[in-house]
């Protein structure tokens, strides 16, 4: 009760600062100490303590089945009163003046878990095979709950309610950078709830497209962001979102053959993520950010053996894949298509099929429909690249060589090793570091090896020995 009545007062007096403490540092105590394998109290009991403050108990609400979704198993009733409780909300802050400020960490999480919500719904209404004739009709009646078009429909109300798109081409053409300089909280006057709102949901555009497997629609939603342009942003505020833009947006451009661009955008992160998961080992989202890490390592992975990455990528970065995906590397190096299905399979995100079965075939599973469509796609892609990094490891040997002498290393017939040399330009022509073009039956290649970063080398090494002469003098 005491939490609660605190909670709502800070609320009500816009007290930022009081309502973070208490969202990422107290809802998270009394949760594992009161209510860590049963969900908190429902919404009307704690009413009468806010004098049944409607946008409250929206908001309480939304931590209510927030938890009940992270720690408990959600009934079906349940889900659909989560979905019939963010539209309440959304409707509220898209339709009315609401007078409060709310931290931007929860801002995010309630994009962030709107959007798990709908992907589990998915997933859970995919699995006909495990559910009785009564919970099928009524899934059979629930079809506008956790609909692909109504989520798509709340994100891009925020997005284009709030004009955040505008405010930061503004912000790009040095106009007025009070949005970025006060993290959403001192641009203009009012509740920063909308705009934030707004901001994080073209973070969440990016992922429902990527969970969709609209992968030019993702990016074009993430474009405002300016993730390649220098300087803060939002985003880098907040570690969750960070790390979402930066995962879903290299899995973009994975899956659309941008390799360079899908590893800038893992190296970005990995890097960050090197640099700060010291500081969240206490957090409860530690796990998520240590298993997010590895399936980047393993995204990067793709990309290096796909196209190779030695002027984007860092040493550290570079030397931490290979320390973790060496046996995959080499496998995928040789051409096996086994690797690169284990990494896409771990790594990928939880696809869902937007539409929802055929209730009449109660036998049916299709949960991993999407999964294997884009798994399809992915592997089509490799099976047309998978013998150009052993074309590219021959021709690195040469600065000419016949056309018939390298048919004959490739064990295919001159014809082939033409349209091999053809795929190589198509496919990585413009990414790769290796030039060559074919004159009389000859492949020239030009040299464009890349210079090794020598002050890099020797500084990484120098910090080396004197760690390891620290220890031997201990």
């Amino acid at each position: 009760q005491q939490f609660v009545v605190y909670f709502y007062r800070h609320i009500r007096e816009r007290n930022v600062y009081e309502i973070h403490s208490m969202y990422e540092s107290s809802f998270s105590k009394l949760t594992e100490r009161f209510f860590k394998d049963k969900p908190w109290p429902k919404v009307d009991a704690i009413s009468h303590l806010t004098g049944d403050d409607h946008v409250f108990s929206m908001l309480y609400s939304e931590m209510y089945y927030r938890h009940v979704y992270a720690r408990l198993q959600p009934t079906l009733e349940q889900r659909c009163e989560s979905w019939d409780n963010y539209c309440e909300l959304f409707k509220v802050i898209l339709g009315t003046k609401i007078n409060m400020q709310l931290p931007n960490s929860w801002l995010w999480d309630m994009v962030d878990d709107f959007i798990y919500q709908f992907q589990s719904y998915c997933a859970y209404r995919a699995k006909l095979r495990q559910k009785g004739p009564q919970e099928i009709n009524v899934l059979r009646e629930c079809d506008q709950v956790w609909n692909a078009l109504g989520v798509l429909k709340y994100l891009q109300a925020f997005v284009d309610k709030s004009d955040i798109v505008n405010i930061l081409k503004q912000e790009r053409e040095g106009g007025d950078r009070s949005f970025t300089e006060t993290d959403g909280y001192g641009y203009g006057k009012g509740s920063n709830v909308l705009r934030t709102l707004g901001y994080f949901s073209l973070v969440g555009l990016l992922r429902v497209h990527c969970l969709l497997g609209d992968y030019h629609s993702a990016l074009q939603a993430a474009a405002p962001l300016g993730l390649s342009q220098p300087g803060a942003a939002l985003y880098q505020r907040v570690t969750g979102c960070h790390i979402s833009v930066y995962y879903y947006s290299g899995f973009a451009h994975i899956m659309r053959r941008e390799y360079t661009l899908a590893a800038k955008a893992f190296n970005h992160i990995l890097l960050y993520i090197s640099r700060t998961k010291q500081f969240h080992t206490q957090t409860a989202a530690y796990e998520q950010i240590i298993k997010r890490n590895e399936e980047m390592y393993a995204l990067m992975a793709i990309c290096t053996a796909l196209s190779p990455q030695d002027r984007v990528v860092d040493e550290s970065v570079q030397k931490a894949c290979m320390e973790k995906h060496a046996d995959k590397l080499q496998r995928m190096a040789a051409g096996q298509l086994g690797g690169y299905d284990e990494l896409f399979t771990y790594s990928c995100p939880k696809f869902v099929t937007p539409a929802p079965p055929n209730y009449d075939d109660a036998k049916a599973d299709l949960s991993q429909d999407a999964y294997k469509l884009q798994l399809g796609i992915f592997m089509e892609e490799v099976k047309q690249q998978a013998r150009l990094p052993k074309l590219r490891s021959y021709l690195r040997l040469y600065t000419t060589i016949p056309i018939a002498k390298l048919a004959s290393f490739m064990e295919v017939s001159e014809a082939e090793i033409l349209s091999l040399l053809m795929a190589f330009k198509h496919k990585l022509g413009g990414r790769d570091n290796l030039h060559f073009y074919v004159q009389d039956k000859m492949v020239h290649v030009c040299d464009a090896r890349v210079e090794k970063k020598h002050g890099e080398f020797f500084a990484s090494n120098i910090v080396r020995l004197s760690e390891l002469t620290k220890e031997i003098n201990a």
